[in-house]
């Protein structure tokens, strides 16, 4: 499958990965409803923190697309890696016109998959 790439350092980069979308899950665990997100100085810190590690995932998920040749993502159908991919981009580059009900739905409905298929990804690859 990886065969001709650097296993090892994707494997790296898919913990990685894994790592941020658990904490992405923890730190929205106790958000219920968009305004929890915006509603006091406390929420606001949490899509900030949360914005910060969505850039890194699409940002390790670029890596890996150039370490493979865009050969291992599209494996896992179940994620829409560009959608993961662009929202970094918008975060980076657009970050004031970011809307805090599309940072609750990406957590609420999104980051719960992609961290179940980077998984996935990491065994089978062991």
């Amino acid at each position: 499958m990886l065969s001709m790439y650097d296993k090892e350092l994707v494997l790296d980069i898919l913990y990685q990965i894994q790592e941020a979308s658990c904490k992405v899950i923890q730190r929205f665990e106790r958000i219920k409803r968009v305004t929890d997100f915006t509603d006091s100085p406390e929420g606001m810190e949490k899509p900030d923190s949360i914005c910060m590690l969505l850039i890194e995932i699409g940002e390790s998920l670029k890596s890996i697309d150039k370490i493979t040749k865009n050969n291992l993502l599209g494996q896992y159908s179940e994620v829409d890696w560009k959608g993961v991919k662009g929202l970094r981009d918008i975060i980076t580059h657009h970050y004031f016109d970011i809307d805090a009900e599309v940072i609750f739905l990406v957590c609420e409905k999104h980051i719960p998959v992609l961290s179940c298929t980077v998984e996935k990804m990491i065994a089978d690859m062991v």
